[in-house]
């Protein structure tokens, strides 16, 4: 379980620096930047402790995580990036983290 909160978190924390390095771009070449390759890494690390996971978890459970992922996602975009949260989409997060703890347990 904590490798795959880790490699969710790893994986959300490489959208947040993907999002921050790809606004306001424009060419292809603006896209090439610190914040850019930063996501790239995290994500890529999280992707390795995604793999590992699936080495000895059922795909049925590890799968699941990938909802942990949203969420980590979602709030993050509310949270650091100031984007507005309504209030039907909280409804709905709390219900992915209901599932998600229902096929966990």
């Amino acid at each position: 379980m904590l490798l795959l909160a880790a490699a969710a978190g790893l994986a959300a924390a490489g959208q947040v620096l993907l999002k921050l390095g790809a606004d306001g771009r424009q060419s292809l070449m603006d896209f090439v930047n610190v914040r850019i390759g930063a996501g790239l890494l995290l994500y890529g690390m999280g992707t390795l402790l995604w793999i590992a996971a699936l080495a000895r978890e059922p795909l049925v459970r590890v799968y699941a995580f990938t909802a942990l992922s949203f969420v980590l996602v979602y709030l993050a975009s509310v949270f650091l990036l100031h984007e507005r949260l309504a209030p039907v989409a909280a409804i709905g997060v709390a219900f992915v983290l209901v599932g998600l703890y229902l096929i966990a347990g």
